[in-house]
């Protein structure tokens, strides 16, 4: 199937859920080809191995196949697969540490970001403009120190560029849960790499 046709197709909630509960290999396939990378980056990005990360998105594809005749299609099919994946990595997190959960901070929110997601009031940031090896690294290393859902919710917003909707959905979150999720998020990020001499005027991106 045309990549075009694939992208049309998705954006017909209903018609893509019809043809999958139809069993139709193709669109079958075509979710499965679009959406392979993206979601094995998402498992990287929630602290997870290759290895690991592998056999999560394998898991995930399994259930998708499994299940797919279940899909309504109220929402976009990249939305539920993503969300059969926060499952999946929830389980592989389950086996060596507890999952964290959030408290609303509505006041933080409404301080700190716009309706969009960005922010208001931006702390001092990190120039991230070159993306050297080095740099990489360094933040591989600081998402370690953010919690999970934190590094879920920062990979699908900065680096997929999924809306604040989709994620909310995703990792089931209401809108300021995953506001102080991302803020907390990036202040940890923030906080390692200046911890580790990187500084700069540009804001981080990972």
């Amino acid at each position: 199937m045309p990549a075009n046709n694939v992208t049309s197709l998705f954006k017909d909630y209903k018609k893509t859920a019809e043809r999958l509960r139809a069993g139709d290999r193709q669109v079958i396939e075509a979710v499965t080809n679009t959406y392979i990378e993206q979601l094995y980056r998402a498992a990287l990005g929630a602290n997870l191995d290759a290895t690991r990360a592998e056999d999560v998105t394998q898991a995930t594809l399994i259930t998708f196949l499994e299940r797919a005749k279940t899909f309504d299609g109220r929402s976009h099919v990249r939305t539920w697969l993503f969300g059969i994946l926060y499952n999946k990595i929830l389980e592989a997190h389950r086996e060596t540490t507890r999952a964290q959960e959030f408290d609303p901070i509505d006041e933080i929110v409404e301080q700190r970001f716009d309706a969009d997601g960005g922010w208001q009031r931006p702390p001092q940031p990190v120039d991230m403009g070159v993306y050297n090896e080095e740099i990489r690294q360094q933040i591989d290393d600081c998402l370690e120190a953010v919690s999970m859902r934190s590094q879920l919710a920062l990979i699908l917003r900065e680096v997929e560029g999924f809306s604040m909707n989709e994620i909310c959905e995703i990792l089931q979150l209401s809108r300021s849960n995953l506001g102080v999720a991302l803020h907390r998020g990036r202040n940890r990020i923030r906080e390692c790499l200046e911890a580790k001499g990187v500084r700069g005027s540009g804001d981080a991106k990972l």
